[in-house]
């Protein structure tokens, strides 16, 4: 097996890398685990695609500090939560609620999907219009004359006798 293909599939299989750094983790594992619960449902606001825990950019290293001081001064996980949203809004929620607010992160999807959909269906309906009138135009043309027709006839090897 070629050395590659064992890069790639241990790639693979490996897990998420975890972006907590060493010196962030909590000494007490229960509020570590607490940390982790509450950081795995806040998004980096600079990656957008990552929670904090999977991030390693500046901003959600201090969110994830800023979560561990709150957790050690004896906040619980909503009231972290609620303290976050409240400095950042809520987009910075992985799963945000369903409110006027958030009404586009959660509506914006199925719209744009509907808009192409019938965009499509538009552009084919309108396509279809245009050959049918091409080919009624094409019926209602005025006939060959006869120094057309016979131009056509030696183009198609027809045999004037014949036709």
């Amino acid at each position: 097996m070629r050395p590659i293909f064992l890069f790639l599939a241990l790639g693979v299989l490996a897990g998420p890398a975890r972006a907590v750094d060493p010196n962030e983790v909590l000494d007490d594992p229960a509020l570590e685990a607490r940390a982790r619960e509450v950081g795995k449902n806040l998004r980096c606001l600079v990656c957008q695609n990552q929670s904090i825990d999977d991030s390693d950019a500046d901003l959600a290293k201090d969110m994830r500090i800023l979560v561990r001081e709150r957790i050690v001064a004896g906040d619980t996980n909503e009231r972290i939560i609620d303290y976050i949203v409240s400095r950042y809004g809520d987009f910075v929620l992985l799963n945000p609620p369903f409110k006027a607010k958030t009404l586009v992160l959660w509506l914006g999807p199925g719209v744009i999907l509907l808009a192409g959909i019938l965009s499509i269906f538009l552009f084919y309906r309108d396509r279809g219009r245009d050959v049918a009138a091409n080919v009624g135009a094409a019926r209602t043309a005025m006939p060959l004359s006869d120094e057309e027709r016979k131009k056509l006839d030696d183009l198609l090897g027809r045999d004037e006798d014949k036709a």
